[in-house]
């Protein structure tokens, strides 16, 4: 036994011939004691007792330690190493509060837990902030009667099946060893309560079924659903094991057919369960019957609707009626609805066996134009029983023009035109409107045709108005013109046509710039022709306008060899070797401000020139004689007609269609 201080005998024991172990439970510590004297004796039989002296040094460091809940009667063990504490469960797993028994820790779920949660976990928990020394530790599991499962983490997992769902506590414990690779090791143990689920188990409505569906019935279409309570619900076909004509969708239930179906009887046994909880499950059976059907669709008459209506018909107008016969002889079974593009979808409906107007049907409106003024639609005509059976009789419908609505006049039709507006000059439009579609189809003509107090002509597309004759702003200050407005293609009938008479007005605005006043507007001139020199021949005295406007002067004609210049007013005379005396009757025109047409006055100078060395009257006055107005009278006048680019179109055509017509005349008197 051990000898010296009394810890000694109390922590250490002899085990075997020369080894000494460290009695369970025994806790050192190096602050109080750092050394043990052992007094070892030994004795063979027959032989006298020997003694030897041991001596154990206690060093500080970490010490393994563990939780008094998870250790079993509050152990400590070991010499260095790390500590270790439980339990801890991660968050979010759902776990209840843990609770401590004298045992070790408690851990209590609920049986519905899913398949491998971590249930317990034991984590490092260093001893005064000290790393743990020696690397990860080993996580051993004492006792292996028990479906939970113990990672090399130390983590504590539910069974891969999950629990069975008992409607009694089950409890399963846990021994757990801690090892670090210096071979120090504690352990303790976990138990874990499994308690009833409060949820609700999985479970059908009804354990069995049956299903009848037609043949013929296309690959992957719906032939049944299956519906089961609980939680996480997952499905699955049991038997066949190898389903040829049907499968399941695993998350709706859905049952479908995998070919296309002929007559046949099968038999489903189908399973739910819960994905987290797979042991919680039920199943049932489906009896599913593939039934007979007669294919033959209905007959009808018409088998194709093709209508025309105004767009003035009243809803609730019938179009159509349909008679079809079901071949199977059945009555009162067929159906009748309506497909196509959600325009025809709101215009038309269906009352049983005939097409309705839904709605007005307004011609005059751009949605009509975007579909051509027409609506194509599909009447399906369906037969009931099992295996429906379907007629499509194709319809289409056209809407007609009416001529609904009087043309408008524009408002203030009222335009100004110069007094000197040339030929062809357009003095403003008529533009009028009409409510019908297309809304520019109107024609205008003036009433009273063209004439000298109607110097007006208006196209009959576009509604302008030109000048085309004088405007005498004398007699007039302003013309009132009755236009006609009338519509054209607005409906069915051309003969039916709306037309209204508008007020037209066209005021005459007088021009300032009046044609400029000479005096005299004759002259007779008489110079002497020096040789080399520029000689002024007279001034005109003309008067423009009252604005004040300054005049323009040009010689107009009688100057073919250049002998004469004007600057500004005055006339001059560029003398040269003129052998004999020469007269000379020029045209001066005189203008004012521009203008279309100008307005300008000519007058007419009568020069005579005198050479040098003819023998004339000693004096060098310049005599101004002026004739009588009525010897030279000058006439100007400048008229032209721009016919418009329709008229000569018109005439074009008409001359080669006149052509044509006359040919064919020619041929049709020589056959004879």
């Amino acid at each position: 036994r051990g000898a010296g201080q009394e810890p000694t005998g109390a922590l250490l024991r002899a085990v075997s011939l020369r080894q000494v172990t460290l009695r369970a439970g025994a806790e050192l510590d190096a602050h109080q004691v750092n050394q043990y004297a052992l007094t070892l004796r030994a004795a063979c039989p027959g032989e006298e007792e020997v003694e030897e002296r041991l001596f154990v040094q206690v060093t500080a460091g970490q010490v393994l330690r563990c939780d008094a809940p998870f250790t079993s009667t509050g152990r400590r063990w070991g010499v260095g190493g790390a500590g270790w504490r439980g339990p801890r469960v991660p968050a979010g797993t759902g776990v209840p509060r843990l609770c401590c028994a004298a045992g070790g820790d408690v851990v209590r779920v609920s049986a519905d837990v899913a398949p491998r949660t971590p249930l317990y976990v034991v984590l490092p928990q260093p001893l005064g902030g000290l790393t743990v020394s020696g690397g990860c530790p080993e996580f051993r599991l004492r006792n292996q009667d028990t479906p939970l499962t113990l990672t090399h983490r130390g983590l504590v997992l539910a069974p891969a099946g999950g629990f069975n769902p008992s409607k009694d506590t089950q409890r399963f414990r846990l021994e757990i060893e801690v090892m670090d690779r210096h071979g120090h090791n504690c352990s303790g143990a976990v138990t874990v309560e499994v308690l009833p689920s409060q949820r609700p188990s999985v479970t059908f409505r009804e354990p069995q079924w049956a299903v009848t569906v037609p043949e013929g019935t296309s690959p992957l279409e719906v032939v049944t659903q299956v519906h089961a309570s609980g939680d996480n619900v997952r499905y699955a076909i049991l038997a066949p094991t190898v389903p040829v004509l049907f499968t399941i969708d695993e998350v709706t239930g859905e049952i479908r057919s995998t070919r296309r179906l002929d007559v046949a009887h099968a038999r489903l046994l189908v399973q739910a369960y819960n994905t987290l909880n797979p042991a919680d499950h039920a199943t049932a059976m489906i009896n599913i019957t593939v039934q007979e059907v007669d294919q033959r669709a209905p007959s009808c008459v018409p088998a194709i609707s093709v209508s025309q209506v105004p767009e003035t018909v009243s809803p609730g107008t019938t179009l159509v009626t349909l008679r079809c016969t079901d071949p199977t002889g059945a009555k009162d079974c067929l159906h009748y609805g309506l497909e196509g593009p959600p325009a025809s979808l709101s215009r038309f409906r269906m009352e049983g066996p005939q097409l309705q107007v839904n709605t007005t049907l307004d011609y005059d409106s751009e949605a009509m134009a975007a579909v051509g003024f027409q609506f194509t639609a599909t009447i399906m005509v369906t037969a009931g029983g099992q295996s429906p059976r379907s007629t499509r009789v194709p319809v289409l419908v056209t809407v007609t023009p009416v001529n609904e609505f009087t043309p408008a006049c524009p408002n203030g039709a009222d335009f100004t035109v110069l007094e000197t507006a040339a030929f062809g000059s357009t003095v403003g439009r008529v533009a009028g409107s009409d409510r019908d579609y297309p809304p520019d189809s109107l024609e205008y003509s003036l009433e009273g045709g063209t004439g000298p107090t109607q110097p007006f002509s208006i196209d009959t597309r576009t509604g302008d108005i030109r000048v085309v004759g004088p405007l005498d702003s004398q007699r007039y200050k302003r013309y009132r013109l009755m236009v006609r407005l009338t519509d054209t293609r607005n409906d069915l009938d051309p003969a039916k046509r709306w037309s209204r008479l508008c007020d037209v007005v066209v005021r005459l605005q007088a021009v300032p710039n009046q044609a400029p006043v000479c005096t005299p507007e004759v002259q007779e001139l008489w110079i002497m022709a020096r040789l080399g020199s520029r000689q002024p021949v007279t001034r005109l005295a003309c008067q423009g306008s009252l604005d004040g406007a300054a005049l323009a002067y040009a010689i107009a004609g009688g100057n073919e060899d250049g002998r004469f210049w004007l600057e500004g007013n005055t006339l001059f005379y560029l003398s040269n070797d003129l052998a004999e005396p020469r007269t000379f009757v020029l045209l001066v025109e005189v203008w004012g401000s521009p203008g279309v047409p100008r307005r300008s006055t000519v007058v007419a100078l009568v020069v005579r020139v005198t050479p040098w060395t003819t023998p004339v009257p000693p004096s060098t006055t310049t005599w101004h004689t002026t004739l009588q107005k009525e010897l030279l009278v000058i006439t100007r006048t400048e008229a032209a007609w721009l016919p418009p680019a329709w008229f000569v179109t018109v005439l074009t055509v008409s001359s080669a269609l006149l052509l044509a017509a006359l040919g064919c005349v020619a041929r049709s008197l020589l056959c004879r």
